[in-house]
């Protein structure tokens, strides 16, 4: 196959293309490249040459490139059918991979959403450039609205902004794309997120107040007592408490965010919060479901209790891990029996342990 490069005069601009040619069929590539036409009556300058020189030496390099790529094997015309399909479709298809997640899932959809309103006809790979990411980046930082109207906040925007790249990645991967249009575009950053807690007083109020739905109360404050995700307690089975002479109760699982293997020592006190031991293959917490009902008895049984906190059941894992801070314990291993990967997202609680160390610092008030 030949690369040409060639040029088409337009209105007041001269676009630059490249002519590929093999076995009797031509395609062709614009650059979005444009050169400076010479006037009928005045040459050009000095400035507008030395300008229409270094575009033609940056299209000259990417017919090289491109070159290159064809006889290597990385970049061909033979995909043009995948090229074809809708990106859109395509993420919905991924997110239908994510439907084991309930969270993730909806991060997803809620993205998709935000790429319709953006692009309401949908786009094919083959328009996909770093253009249109970057313009759906500015559209979810400055433009994108929430249900209620409100601008997004730092970390949906961040959120779904990763999704949308994360598509783009495993585009990638399936062969669909040669390149990926995001490389060369910053990611949006993320923002300080408020991670509501339980102090040790509040949570103590919560276990002395009935809940509507005690299944839901037992597996909270379980929750509270071994930083466990929602994900991993509503999953665990009677066959991953187990217990040694040596460590004594502890619990055996995967987790079902990461897929990390993990030993979670527990107190005694959360092992006998569970009561009698079932069969090995049914769930400790059987029964147990999501849903906004579900969420509005957890707040309910809260509020019960005289604390006016939004709390979720996520709530739960940032109490265990805000505790364990305040009451001495080193963030290294805090880390560890969260199963974190990377103790900067621990850091994230010790940063709650900093501000509560500076309000109790204020509490001391002289009158001098």
């Amino acid at each position: 196959m030949t690369v040409t490069l060639r040029q088409r005069k337009k209105k007041n601009k001269i676009s630059l293309y490249l002519d590929y040619y093999e076995n009797g069929k031509r395609k062709y590539e614009y650059l979005k490249l444009y050169l400076i036409p010479e006037a009928e009556k005045s040459k050009l300058s000095k400035a507008q040459k030395d300008e229409n020189n270094k575009i033609l030496s940056l299209a000259e390099s990417i017919r090289s490139k491109r070159h290159l790529e064809i006889h290597n094997g990385i970049y061909c015309f033979n995909n043009q059918e995948k090229l074809k399909g809708h990106f859109i479709i395509y993420m919905k298809v991924l997110a239908a991979r994510k439907n084991d997640s309930k969270g993730n899932f909806d991060n997803w959809e809620s993205t998709i959403k935000h790429l319709k309103k953006f692009c309401p006809k949908d786009i094919s790979f083959a328009q996909l450039d770093s253009q249109f990411v970057e313009g759906f980046k500015e559209y979810l930082s400055k433009q994108a609205k929430t249900p209620s109207k409100k601008n997004l906040s730092a970390n949906s925007a961040y959120s779904y902004f990763n999704k949308f790249r994360a598509a783009l990645k495993q585009a990638v991967k399936d062969g669909i794309i040669i390149i990926n249009p995001a490389d060369n575009v910053k990611g949006l950053p993320q923002g300080d997120s408020k991670r509501e807690f339980l102090t040790l007083e509040e949570l103590q109020s919560v276990v002395k107040h009935e809940c509507e739905i005690p299944l839901l109360k037992k597996a909270f404050i379980f929750s509270c007592l071994t930083g466990l995700r929602w994900s991993d307690i509503y999953k665990l089975a009677w066959s991953e408490l187990q217990y040694s002479v040596d460590y004594g109760w502890y619990i055996r699982f995967r987790q079902k965010k990461t897929k990390g293997s993990e030993t979670l020592p527990i107190s005694n006190q959360a092992h006998d919060l569970l009561g009698k031991i079932g069969e090995s293959t049914e769930r400790v917490f059987d029964g147990l479901k999501y849903s906004a009902w579900h969420n509005l008895k957890l707040q309910q049984w809260v509020m019960k209790a005289g604390i006016s906190k939004t709390i979720t059941f996520h709530c739960a894992r940032h109490t265990y891990a805000t505790l364990q801070l305040t009451l001495g314990t080193d963030i290294f291993t805090v880390s560890k029996l969260l199963g974190h990967k990377d103790i900067r997202t621990t850091q994230v609680y010790a940063k709650i342990i900093d501000e509560k160390k500076k309000v109790a610092a204020n509490k001391i008030v002289l009158d001098l």
